[in-house]
């Protein structure tokens, strides 16, 4: 919750100029609007892993990255190389570049291609002076048609109901008229900037008070319509054929952690990599014969194509050395379970395994936590 009964309580979302604090270092997150990333820049973010960080990049929950153990009298410097490779905007709206979009979009499915809006919407956001005052939480949602972006319930979602329109939903609510798809980034902007006239230091929709968000709905003009389904996305690992007839790989490697050399060898393709909140890694763009090439050369340096693998159910928080708060080392033990696993059983139901009670990195879907006690895990059902 962002208030308590001494009002709003700080946000220490963390970012490429504010990171935070942990047991390994100081982690900062790098915001990736829409999550995608392109060659030149993936390979300057693996560069600067290596440099200042432990050498890895973790893919988070809300489709970003981060990177760890960074030397606290080096931040500015990682600071500076991530803004030099086009990662981060001035440290004011760092925090605010909160984007998530459909992740096949304009390739596979779909109502309409929504990454021309996503560009739109970041270059709004980065230059509103409103904007700063959005936390580090808020976030927009772009959603093409399929459901699979408003399942997240970011606080304002664009969704495609036709090749030609969306629609804004904020909280959940359907709200305003319908909108062509070149003026839904204003729209958008224009129901987060009436949100941040009256948070008074609240995080998100969700935790307006009554009298807030019903002020909210009334200058926004709620519909009667009901706003678009969600639904959940299906497994986006494997070999998938685009409308142009290319193909799209998708990939999940062992806890969302790429090594600086497996960031470099992917950047090498020099396609377009998609990071999408399932924490996948999709490749576009790709002939058959390159796919192919990479599939062979790719998974013996640990990228699972495989969507029966248990490594597209299975996650884990960062646990112990790395966060002091856990109670255990949580990484490891889900290695040694998944071992022992039956390969020929198929993907099992998924889990998030936790070192305490904070539940870091938990997907928004259902599914189960198994959360580290003094007597062992323990496995409890939470809904998405």
């Amino acid at each position: 919750m962002s208030t308590s009964a001494t009002g709003p309580a700080p946000d220490r979302c963390p970012g490429v100029f504010a990171t935070h604090e942990a047991a390994d270092g100081r982690l900062a997150r790098i915001r990736i609007p829409g999550g995608l990333i392109d060659a030149a820049a993936l390979d300057a973010l693996a560069a600067a892993a290596d440099e200042f960080g432990d050498g890895t990049i973790e893919i988070t929950v809300r489709g970003n990255l981060q990177i760890r153990g960074i030397e606290t009298d080096r931040v500015d410097e990682f600071g500076a190389a991530v803004r030099a490779a086009g990662l981060a905007s001035d440290a004011d709206h760092d925090r605010v570049r909160n984007v998530a979009m459909s992740p096949f979009t304009g390739r596979v499915g779909g109502l309409t291609d929504l990454r021309p809006v996503a560009d739109d919407l970041h270059a709004r956001l980065v230059t509103a002076t409103w904007s700063t005052a959005l936390s580090g939480r808020f976030w927009f949602g772009l959603d093409d048609g399929r459901g699979d972006v408003l399942a997240r319930a970011a606080d304002v979602t664009g969704a495609a109901i036709d090749a030609d329109a969306s629609v804004v939903v904020v909280g959940g609510v359907r709200v305003g008229d319908r909108v062509a798809h070149t003026d839904l980034a204003a729209a958008m902007i224009d129901a987060a900037s009436v949100f941040a006239e009256i948070a008074d230091g609240v995080w998100r929709v969700a935790d307006l008070d009554d009298r807030r968000r019903g002020e909210l709905y009334e200058r926004l003009g709620p519909r009667d319509e009901a706003s678009p389904a969600a639904q959940v996305a299906d497994s986006r690992v494997g070999w998938f054929t685009q409308a142009d007839g290319q193909v799209m790989l998708g990939a999940v490697v062992p806890f969302a952690r790429l090594t600086a050399q497996q960031a470099r060898f992917a950047a090498a393709i020099g396609s377009p990599v998609t990071v999408t909140p399932e924490r996948e890694i999709l490749i576009g763009d790709l002939d058959e014969a390159v796919a192919d090439t990479v599939v062979r050369v790719f998974a013996p340096l640990g990228f699972v194509f495989d969507a029966r693998s248990p490594w597209t159910t299975l996650t884990a928080c960062t646990g112990a050395p790395g966060c002091g708060k856990s109670l255990t080392d949580v990484r490891g033990d889900l290695g040694l379970h998944i071992v022992g696993l039956d390969p020929d059983a198929g993907p099992p139901h998924p889990e998030h395994w936790v070192g305490c009670d904070r539940g870091c990195g938990s997907p928004t879907r259902s599914h189960v936590r198994v959360l580290a006690s003094s007597d062992g895990y323990i496995r409890t059902a939470r809904h998405g």
